[in-house]
């Protein structure tokens, strides 16, 4: 009996071990994180692996996604951007990273657009409320989360206030984030007054999920888009900035733009491509729209997920902070860098650029806190300034380079945003926008800690260790 359990023992590690092997998707330090954690908890590493080990979505959904972008491509290429325009619109400087992000999607740089940063989490609501009401045609939502709170239920009332004047409305959310409110009366009221509804990765057939995809594949995108001529985008679910779930960390601090121009109509298509992998309904249902303001400035949206290229996101912030001239500011709440992140900023504070990022101190996930903080040594000792924002969970995803170009949208600079989640992003070139964003991430450092490399220094060993075994096993969190 012990030889037979034995075996099978051997026979279980040496066929995930090969598996891991015999994988050229996965980067030297995930393989190396996977051989730890299933010599040190095989049979718990198995189950975790079998589970969580792949990215891989299911080839349908892979198949799907593929042609729904040759549609788009086919059918909607006039609102996609061209690829040669970012040479008469961008900045010499900054066209790398302009030119990678088209690369992703094939959405390209276009022109004419405006936008407005919104005050604070009240100021968003009340303007996207009042957007909602003044639609005449359409509205549409995508949230990863969404609640049944006081914005939830203000954003859902909104569309079935739209939906009986006749409009078109659909709205979507992720089928874990917004599982209760999927389950709840808002949403079949929703679904009665008329408003079309869709599950992003449902959950419908678990069993299905578990043995041909990853149930923590998620659809973590925040798309508004009414009447095809206003979009917004940031970090901002359908929730309070109380965040009832996680109360003990609020409030929930998030920023967003409100946008108009040529850009609105690739929001759209994204959008679009969700909502058609969920429901199947045609391309040629939604209103594509590119009217551009004279003065208004180059944008382009950029959306990654697990049916796009593996590392986009990485790769992109890479180009992105190469280009910094003199100043990069980068705020997210969740920080687990990849090494072409890690270096890349580590670059650019030792050719002189000023690397200024900012994290909350307190995380509500600890995972990422203590993985967050074994970079911190080597960032400050490259010159970079960290700081801790202690006012609430800074949940702001923003980067600005040389008070001329910004990137903002739903994009964490962690593992499960590279490679797990569907993201959007918006990347534009304006003094005002980006000095605006600035202003905003200098009101997040007034209300922080600056994390200084003598006080790392003097952590405790044993905070030091766990978080190197946090960070050491960080690629297969």
């Amino acid at each position: 009996m012990t030889t037979v359990v034995v075996t099978l023992h051997l026979l279980l590690v040496l066929s995930f071990t090969t598996r891991i092997l015999l994988r050229d998707d996965l980067s030297p330090p995930g393989r190396l994180a996977w051989f730890i954690v299933l010599n040190v908890m095989p049979y718990f590493g198995v189950v975790i692996y079998f589970l969580f080990g792949e990215i891989d979505i299911g080839h349908r959904a892979i198949k799907r996604h593929k042609q729904i972008f040759a549609d788009i491509k086919a059918n909607a290429a006039e609102f996609m951007g061209e690829k040669a325009s970012v040479e008469n619109l961008i900045e010499p400087l900054y066209r790398p990273g302009f030119r990678y992000a088209g690369s992703i999607n094939g959405f390209y740089t276009v022109p004419g657009n405006t936008a407005e940063l919104m005050a604070d989490d009240n100021a968003t609501i009340t303007r996207l409320i009042a957007d909602i009401d003044a639609a005449t045609d359409h509205v549409h939502v995508l949230f990863y989360i969404w609640l049944n709170d006081t914005t939830g239920r203000a954003i859902a009332q909104a569309l079935i206030r739209a939906a009986q004047r006749g409009l078109t409305c659909r709205a979507m959310a992720d089928g874990l984030g917004s599982r209760r409110l999927i389950r709840s009366t808002l949403w079949q009221d929703m679904h009665a007054a008329g408003v079309k509804l869709a599950v992003a990765l449902s959950f419908r057939n678990i069993i299905s999920t578990l043995l041909l995809s990853r149930f923590d594949l998620r659809n973590h995108r925040k798309i508004t888009v009414i009447d095809a001529r206003i979009t917004y985008c940031g970090s901002r679910n359908s929730a309070d900035p109380e965040f009832l779930p996680k109360a003990k960390y609020a409030p929930w601090v998030d920023i967003m733009l409100r946008f108009e121009g040529p850009v609105v109509a690739q929001n759209q298509l994204l959008f679009a491509s969700d909502w058609i992998q969920a429901t199947g309904e045609p391309l040629d249902a939604f209103k594509l729209n590119a009217t551009a303001t004279a003065a208004g400035f180059p944008a382009q949206v950029m959306g990654v997920g697990p049916t796009e290229r593996r590392a986009a996101t990485p790769q992109l912030f890479a180009n992105l902070i190469a280009s910094a001239e003199t100043q990069l500011t980068i705020s997210t709440p969740y920080f687990v860098p990849d090494a072409t992140l890690l270096d890349s900023l580590c670059a650019a504070s030792h050719r002189g650029v000023r690397v200024t990022l900012i994290y909350p101190k307190a995380n509500d996930s600890w995972i990422v806190s203590a993985a967050s903080r074994s970079y911190y040594h080597q960032l400050l000792d490259a010159g970079c300034i960290i700081y801790e924002f202690n006012a609430g969970l800074l949940h702001a995803k923003t980067l600005t380079i040389d008070n001329c170009v910004s990137l903002i949208g739903s994009s964490n600079l962690d593992l499960r945003s590279f490679d797990l989640n569907y993201e959007n992003n918006i990347l534009l070139q304006d003094s005002t926008i980006t000095t605006a964003i600035r202003d905003r991430q200098q009101s997040y450092i007034t209300d922080s800690e600056l994390v200084e490399l003598n006080t790392v220094l003097k952590w405790r060993y044993s905070r030091r260790i766990w978080n190197n075994i946090i960070a050491t096993i960080g690629p297969i969190l």
